[in-house]
C-alpha cells in the first residue's frame, strides 16, 4: 500500500517529467498503485498522488482486466466539442465532490507498462477519468475548475482534517 498525498502537498502541484525506464521496479510500482487504488475504492490514480512527479497514471473501472489501463507519458490529442457535467471526487481531496464540466470524448496517445505506444478513443466514465488523472500530471486538481473562494475553503477544510488525523496517529 502506498500513501496518497492530499491537497496542500507540493507534489500535487508540480509539473511531471516523462517516464524513461520501463523495468521490473516500474512494474512493481504499478502493481502497488493498483492495490492502493482498489483499497481506496477509487477509479484512477496518478503518480503525483503517491508522491512521484512522473507522467503516468492508472485506471481501474472494476471490469476485470478489460477495465484496467496504464497510461505512461500520455497526451490528449483530441477532445469533443460536446461537454457533460459529472460529479467528481478525488482520492487526494477526500470527502469532497463537485460537478465539473468536461469534454464527453477524448483521444489519447500514451505508452503502456512496457513502453509500447498506443492510441485510444474514450467516452463516458473512461474519458472523464483520463482527463482528471491527466490533469494531475500537469499539477491541476479538479477543484481548480471551481471559483477561487470555494477552492480555498475546500483546501483549508481538507488540510484541517488531515492535521487532526496526524495528531491522532502521534
Amino acid at each position: 500500500m502506498l500513501d496518497i498525498c492530499k491537497i496542500g502537498e507540493e507534489v500535487l502541484r508540480e509539473k511531471t517529467s516523462d517516464v524513461k525506464t520501463f523495468d521490473s521496479a516500474f512494474s512493481t510500482l504499478l502493481d502497488a498503485m493498483f492495490e492502493t487504488l482498489a483499497e481506496a475504492d477509487g477509479v484512477g490514480l496518478a503518480a503525483p498522488q503517491v508522491g512521484i512527479p512522473q507522467r503516468f497514471f492508472i485506471v481501474d473501472l472494476r471490469k476485470g482486466d478489460e477495465g484496467k489501463f496504464v497510461f505512461v507519458n500520455p497526451e490528449i490529442i483530441e477532445t469533443s466539442v460536446e461537454e457533460v457535467p459529472y460529479e467528481e471526487g478525488c482520492l487526494s481531496i477526500p470527502g469532497i465532490y463537485r460537478e465539473i464540466v468536461r469534454p464527453e470524448r477524448v483521444k489519447v496517445t500514451a505508452q503502456d507498462a512496457r513502453g509500447k505506444r498506443f492510441t485510444i478513443s474514450a467516452f463516458g466514465l473512461l474519458a472523464r477519468v483520463i482527463q482528471h488523472e491527466n490533469d494531475h500530471l500537469n499539477g491541476k486538481l479538479f477543484v481548480d475548475y471551481l471559483p477561487e473562494e470555494e477552492r480555498a475553503k475546500i483546501e483549508r477544510r481538507v488540510m484541517r482534517i488531515e492535521r487532526k488525523k496526524r495528531k491522532r496517529k502521534a
